[in-house]
C-alpha cells in the first residue's frame, strides 16, 4: 500500500464484510422505521449568521496525529458546540484509523439538536443505511475512495433515505465528477488523503471551478479567524473543523473566535 487512503479503504472493505455478515442489510432495513426523522443539514449551513456555519468535529484520534484529546468526552464536547453556534456537527465513527465509533454518533445525536454528519470512509450502501438507522442527518461521500457510478449510487441512496450527502473532493481531477451530480453541498479537503499534509490554498483554487448555487465547504486545516476570513473571500460558505477545535483548552471559545464572535 503506497498511501493511507488505500489502508483505509481496503481495511473498510473487511470492515463491512464481517459487519452484514453479524447483521445482514435485510435484518437493518427493518429497524429504519424506527430511525430519527432527519434533520436539515444543508438548511442549518444556509441559515447560519454571517453566512458562514460551522460543522464542528467530533474527533479522538486520527492517524496522522495519533491521540487528539484524552479527556474525551463526545456528548459533553457536542454540548459545548452547539451552545457557542455552531451550526452542524459531524462524529468520527471510524474505529481503526481514528478511535471513532457509530455509538458516538448515536448518543450525540440524542443529546443535541443540530444536525449530525456521519464522518467515515463510506464504500457500500450497507454503510449509508447504517448511517440512517443510527440516527445520521448527512453522510460524508469521498470522491477519492469512490468511482463515477458508486458516487453516483450512494449520493441517490442517502437522497432516497431523506439525508443529506456532503461530497468531498480533494483532487482538481475529481471535481468534474462531483460537479456532474449537481450537488447542492460539496466539501473541498485541504488535506491530502495520500500524505495527509495540508494547505488552504487548495479550497482557494478549487472555488473558483465551483458553481455558485452550490454551497461550498472547506475542510481541514483551519486554525484561527484569518483562515476563515480567507475562505470567505474565496466564495466558501461552511468550514468543517475538527482537530483545531479539540485541542483547544477553551473548546466554547475556540469556535467563537473562528466565527468571529470571541
Amino acid at each position: 500500500m503506497n498511501n493511507i487512503l488505500e489502508q483505509i479503504t481496503a481495511h473498510k472493505r473487511v470492515e463491512i464484510a464481517d459487519t452484514q455478515k453479524r447483521c445482514p442489510i435485510e435484518q437493518l432495513e427493518q429497524c429504519l422505521a424506527d430511525a430519527p426523522p432527519p434533520r436539515d443539514f444543508l438548511a442549518a449551513l444556509r441559515s447560519a449568521p454571517e453566512g458562514l456555519g460551522l460543522i464542528a468535529e467530533i474527533k479522538r484520534a486520527s492517524p496522522s496525529a495519533g491521540l487528539i484529546r484524552a479527556d474525551f468526552d463526545p456528548v459533553a464536547i457536542a454540548q459545548t458546540y452547539q451552545s457557542h453556534g455552531a451550526a452542524c456537527l459531524s462524529v468520527l465513527t471510524d474505529e481503526h484509523f481514528f478511535q471513532g465509533c457509530l455509538d458516538d454518533m448515536i448518543a450525540v445525536r440524542n443529546a443535541v439538536s443540530l444536525p449530525v454528519l456521519r464522518k467515515d470512509f463510506l464504500l457500500d450502501r450497507y454503510q449509508v443505511l447504517e448511517a440512517r438507522v443510527a440516527g445520521a442527518d448527512c453522510v460524508l461521500l469521498i470522491a477519492e475512495c469512490l468511482n463515477s457510478d458508486q458516487l453516483r449510487d450512494l449520493f441517490g441512496y442517502a437522497a432516497e433515505l431523506g439525508m443529506a450527502a456532503l461530497i468531498e473532493v480533494y483532487d482538481s481531477e475529481n471535481l468534474q465528477k462531483v460537479l456532474a451530480l449537481d450537488p447542492p453541498l460539496v466539501g473541498i479537503n485541504n488535506r491530502n488523503l495520500e500524505t495527509f499534509e495540508t494547505s488552504l490554498d487548495n479550497s482557494v483554487r478549487l472555488a473558483k471551478r465551483v458553481p455558485e448555487g452550490v454551497l461550498l465547504v472547506s475542510e481541514s486545516g483551519i486554525g484561527h479567524r484569518e483562515d476563515v476570513e480567507r475562505l470567505q473571500r474565496a466564495g466558501v460558505r461552511g468550514i468543517l473543523v475538527g482537530e483545531t477545535l479539540m485541542r483547544a483548552t477553551d473548546i466554547g471559545r475556540k469556535v467563537e473566535e473562528l466565527l468571529g464572535r470571541a
